[in-house]
């Protein structure tokens, strides 16, 4: 092949490998060589892009990369090759970039001077610009005077009067990088992951969970700990980190279900081992229903005494003889942790203790010498007295 075939085919591939990337888009690149006006970076592949060496300097001329560093930049043009510029990442320099940006819908950078009615005064590039109140941020901002002195990427939405009318939203930036970053963060979505996220509010029946980049799972009451949760508040608060476990992801709506026990032993997978029939325990009542009384026996492990094993009769107040919250002293009659279930028995309780009365009782009785009924009638007609005829 000639020199002008081999010219021509590099500027042919150059030209196709320009046209997988758009102009405005925002790529990474690593510094190859750097000339008297222009570096070379290179995006991968055997794609090369230009980027003019002034960019590259800080505010004293000092160049600020060397061959090898990785740069941000954004595609200002795709024809003939890639040119790239960070002016449009770091802070445009003239009314004609933000012109511009404003076209290709770049991201620009500014500083919020102050708050002013309905949002903020934003300079960019010596060019004054409004940036309206629900645009500053994706959440509200409790303290507008927060952002005050702030250097933000913006994007220009409006662009009027030659620029003497400029709206910019830093929150349409924020919103595409959350898409960005949810997308990735939705492939490591997948049930069994454990993952760490924020709470971002607790309600009575569970608490949203943001996993990054505005991707929220819920974590259900019931899935907070193996014990029964009455107040969500108590095991997590709004702005905690936590760290979850995925239990589903529904395939259409792609809500995320979490659970935060599962990161812990199941009670229940010891119950085999430790608890036997016939055996004494010691647990708190719960929750009172028409069938009978739930006890916790530990964290996790409730058992159920029948009405039938309530040792109450049926006309009586059951509510009285178990107040929720005390503790109560049950038998053990049967014991399947398949099921989750444990049957008790207070009845059983009280036959112990009636049947050991009566055993110390009886052994008592053995050791004292009986005594005859004549010595016994005795002893009562002292009391009584002579009986009248």
């Amino acid at each position: 092949m000639s020199e002008p075939e081999e010219d021509f085919a590099a500027l042919f591939e150059a030209s196709v490998k320009a046209t997988q990337y758009e102009r405005g888009q925002t790529i990474e690149g690593t510094i190859v060589a750097i000339g008297g006006e222009v570096a070379f970076v290179d995006v991968g592949g055997k794609g090369e892009a230009v980027i003019e060496i002034a960019e590259l300097k800080n505010a004293d001329g000092v160049l600020e990369v060397a061959p090898g560093d990785r740069i941000q930049a954004t595609v200002v043009s795709t024809a003939g090759g890639l040119t790239l510029s960070r002016r449009l990442v770091r802070g445009a320099a003239s009314a004609r970039q933000l012109n511009d940006a404003f076209k290709a819908g770049l991201p620009v950078e500014g500083k919020v001077e102050r708050a002013v009615k309905g949002g903020y005064e934003v300079r960019i590039a010596g060019e004054r610009a409004f940036c309206p109140m629900s645009q500053i941020d994706t959440i509200r901002t409790a303290d507008p005077a927060a952002h005050e002195g702030r250097v933000y990427t913006f994007r220009i939405i409006e662009y009027k009067e030659g620029g003497r009318n400029i709206v910019v939203s830093r929150r349409a930036l924020l919103e595409e990088e959350q898409r960005a970053i949810a997308a990735g963060i939705r492939q490591s979505i997948v049930p069994g992951a454990v993952l760490t996220g924020r709470v971002v509010s607790v309600r009575d029946f569970g608490a949203f969970v943001d996993l990054g980049g505005g991707v929220q799972g819920l974590l259900h009451v019931s899935e907070m700990g193996w014990s029964r949760v009455s107040d969500t508040s108590q095991i997590v608060s709004p702005g905690e980190e936590i760290t979850v476990k995925v239990l589903r992801v529904e395939d259409g709506t792609q809500k995320i279900a979490l659970g935060l026990k599962q990161l812990t032993d199941d009670p229940w997978s010891k119950v085999a081992t430790t608890y036997a029939i016939g055996q004494v325990r010691t647990g708190r009542v719960t929750r009172l229903a028409e069938f009978g009384v739930f006890v916790e026996l530990e964290p996790g492990c409730t058992g159920l005494i029948p009405s039938s094993e309530t040792g109450v009769a049926r006309e009586a107040d059951v509510a009285r003889a178990f107040p929720v919250g005390s503790d109560v002293e049950v038998v053990v009659l049967e014991v399947d942790p398949s099921a989750r279930r444990i049957r008790l028995s207070r009845k059983a309780v009280d036959d112990r203790r009636a049947a050991e009365e009566l055993r110390e009782y009886t052994e008592r009785a053995d050791a004292t010498p009986a005594e005859g009924f004549g010595s016994l009638g005795e002893k009562l007609r002292g009391v009584l007295g002579p009986r009248e005829t």
